[in-house]
């Protein structure tokens, strides 16, 4: 999987979208079996479904974000949040120059919480921006594709992750992912990160992942995202 675009002007030119997607990922460590780059892919992987499925606009990855919780490990790379909310509303501003006022943020990584807060401002005056996939587009993702680890239980690294890398591109999923499990509570993520919590980096059971499981996630949430499209496409009056 490309996570980048090939569409030329022209081409742009000629689709005429009117909104646009944007995955938005990490670089963050995602234990021994899967790369740093495992949540942008991932973002990639849902924003290049919905966008081909609606003719959307695909741009390309924001490949560094919010990951100060796994900051204990090899590898992983932050922006601050405030530089986040810059990059999203900069992206924004210059779409609609160019006629797009409507944007979707893909998001890949869960740690990229001030994302929903830019949404909300985005929209106090008309729909303009959407968050996807939202928890209840994972969850019947999880039920629809037969995951057998709970959304808790499986946070980083497990079977959900696993099963879409192994999906999408499977030569980035190393070998040992079958010997991987750690499952833990954290109930001071915040505070502590998650280094207290894990010794390998993963919370999850990576060894159910399977390609299978990683394509129906992604159908069902390709599916699941017409609703979202429908929301932001529907002016605020409608919805009341």
């Amino acid at each position: 999987m490309n996570p980048l675009s090939s569409a030329t002007m022209t081409e742009v030119r000629d689709q005429a979208a009117t909104v646009a997607v944007l995955p938005i990922g990490s670089f963050e460590q995602h234990g021994a079996h899967l790369p740093l780059t495992t949540d942008t892919l991932v973002a990639s992987g849902i924003a290049t479904a919905v966008a081909s499925e609606h003719q959307l606009l695909l741009l390309p990855p924001v490949t560094i974000a919010c990951s100060h919780e796994h900051a204990a490990w090899p590898g992983t790379v932050s922006i601050s949040a405030s530089t986040l909310i810059c990059v999203v509303t900069d992206i924004a501003r210059s779409l609609e120059r160019s006629g797009i006022d409507k944007l979707v943020l893909v998001n890949g990584h869960g740690g990229n919480y001030v994302l929903s807060n830019i949404v909300q401002e985005a929209n106090v005056d008309g729909p303009r921006m959407a968050l996807f996939p939202r928890g209840q587009d994972w969850q019947s993702a999880r039920q629809a594709a037969g995951l057998e680890s709970s959304a808790h239980d499986d946070m980083h690294a497990g079977e959900v992750e696993t099963s879409l890398l192994l999906h999408l591109c499977p030569d980035q999923v190393r070998d040992g992912f079958e010997k991987a499990d750690h499952v833990a509570d954290r109930p001071h993520l915040l505070v502590h990160g998650m280094a207290p919590y894990t010794d390998s980096g993963v919370i999850g059971r990576p060894s159910l992942g399977t390609a299978e499981k990683g394509a129906a996630v992604l159908d069902t949430l390709t599916a699941s995202f017409t609703e979202t499209l429908d929301a932001l496409t529907t002016p605020h009056a409608a919805q009341r």
